[in-house]
Parts: structure tokens; C-alpha cells; sequence
């Protein structure tokens, strides 16, 4: 995905984070005049199943190198006819059918907090996204609610009608908790999913396989590419606050812990996490 015209990777940077090793060495590269940092969740030559990609030591290094907003991008399945495979979509909310072995916050080892996720992506970078989709020439829709399943084995036939009838769009396996942990650190966060196939309800096409979402990621890629250009042209790379994360007050209030009762470790671990 960083291979698109008009970027120059820079260097490759290894991060030791407090809550380990990112998925891979972050990739620093410049698109004209404007700095991005490029991250494969699943790790280089995708190593790491959904469940075991490091979700808290991804968001903490690239908000250590500098992110303020990330745009992920994502293969997902149609839970709905309307959803075709090589459409995109750009949700705007979240159901979570993760299994709770994933690290989803940073909060834990002696300060407490709760913060607010009720609109889980960006609204700001969710409409550049999808302006941009349109400009490359992509079906594109705007709105609907990703599932996010525990995975690596595909959806029962079973699940996959329930999720249908609950109204949900689209279905897929990373977006929790990478959004969580983006809000946590007061990052933007929107992301660009690119259908791949119809999951296991529909009862006229192919049940999804790897072979069909790959090929199917190999077409979407060129638009994606195209996508993330225009998005970039479009975005203010000195944007810092932003109304989705809610800056201090939204940080600050959600601890819940006596600040003489934090413990030392944890403050330090949160430090940059809490930095707005």
C-alpha cells in the first residue's frame, strides 16, 4: 500500500514500546511535503493471525513516531447484498464479536479509565476517506457497521445470518481494538475497508475463501492506492485536536483513579498515551 507514486520511504525504525513490539519496524516515508508512517499490522509477510497481531504497541509506536492520524486499511466481508465485492465502504460504527484475549486499552496496572467510544471513527478523516474513494473512481459507500469477529476461521453460516438480520454491513477482524486504543491516544481514526467477498450467507455466489479475498485485495489495491493519494492531498498534517477524541478534557476525565493512588509504572506507561 506505500508504494503508490509520489511516495519516498526514508528509513525503517524499531520501537521498543511498554506493551512490547510492534508488528513490524515502522516505515517512514514523506508523500511530497507531508510525513507518513507506514505500519503492517499483521507483520512483514503477514506472520500474525488477527488475534495475535500487538494492537497496543502498534498505536503506541506510531503515536511515538509522531501519528496523529491513521488511517487503516482492510479486507472485509458483505453482510449485505447492496455491498458488492470491490466496493468499498467507510464505516461509522463498530460491533465487537472479539473473544476478550486481545489487549484493547491501556489503562490497567493501578489507574483505571474509561474512555468514551460511542462514535468509534474519526467523522473528520471518514469524509476525506470517502471523498477521496469517489475521486479514484471507486463504488464507495459512506456509513454502516463493521463487525469485528475474533477469527482466523471465517463466519458460520448461522453467525453470518444473525449479523444480517441485526442490520450490520460489513464484517472483519482487526478493527477491535485498534479503534479502541486510537481513541484511547487521541488519535484520528477512520478506516478504508475493501470488500472481498460475500462471507457465507449468499446463497448464489462462491462461499469466501483466501483465494477469493486475495484476489479480490489485488484489484481493490490500485483504487486504494488512488484513494490514500487524494485522501492525503486532502488531510491538514498539522491537524492535532480533533472533536472524535475530545483532547484533555476527554483524556483527563476518564480516569477514574485518585491520582494519589496511581501507581508509579503505570503513570509512565500512560505518559504518552495521555499527552494530547
Amino acid at each position: 500500500m506505500y508504494t503508490f507514486e509520489g511516495v519516498s520511504v526514508e528509513d525503517r525504525l524499531s520501537i521498543e514500546t511498554p506493551f512490547g513490539k510492534p508488528s513490524a519496524p515502522l516505515i517512514l516515508a514523506k508523500f511530497g511535503d507531508i510525513p507518513l508512517v507506514f505500519l503492517p499490522r499483521h507483520g512483514q509477510g503477514h506472520t500474525l493471525s488477527p488475534s495475535e497481531v500487538p494492537y497496543a504497541a502498534n498505536i503506541y509506536a506510531l503515536k511515538q513516531a509522531g501519528v496523529r492520524q491513521l488511517i487503516s486499511v482492510s479486507a472485509v466481508g458483505s453482510l449485505q447484498e447492496q455491498y458488492h465485492p470491490r466496493h468499498f465502504v467507510i464505516p461509522d460504527q463498530l460491533y465487537d464479536r472479539t473473544k476478550g484475549t486481545r489487549r484493547s486499552t491501556f489503562f490497567g496496572g493501578g489507574i483505571v479509565g474509561h474512555i468514551g467510544f460511542g462514535d468509534p471513527f474519526c467523522s473528520n478523516l471518514s469524509n476525506i476517506l470517502f471523498k477521496a474513494a469517489e475521486e479514484a473512481g471507486a463504488t464507495v459507500h459512506r456509513g454502516g457497521t463493521l463487525v469485528c469477529m475474533e477469527g482466523p476461521a471465517f463466519s458460520t453460516r448461522a453467525e453470518s445470518n444473525v449479523y444480517r438480520e441485526q442490520g450490520h454491513a460489513i464484517i472483519g477482524m482487526t478493527a477491535i481494538p485498534e479503534a479502541k486504543l486510537a481513541r484511547e491516544a487521541g488519535l484520528c481514526y477512520a478506516t478504508l475497508c475493501m470488500v472481498t467477498d460475500y462471507d457465507v450467507w449468499h446463497e448464489t455466489e462462491e462461499d469466501v475463501s483466501v483465494e477469493t479475498v486475495i484476489a479480490n485485495v489485488r484489484i481493490n489495491t490500485v483504487r486504494a492506492r488512488k484513494t490514500l493519494e487524494k485522501a492525503l492531498q486532502a488531510m491538514d498534517p498539522s491537524r492535532t485536536m480533533c472533536d472524535c477524541h475530545g483532547g484533555e478534557e476527554a483524556i483527563a476525565g476518564a480516569v477514574m483513579t485518585d491520582p494519589k493512588h496511581r501507581g508509579h509504572l503505570a503513570r509512565e506507561h500512560l505518559k504518552l498515551v495521555m499527552e494530547r
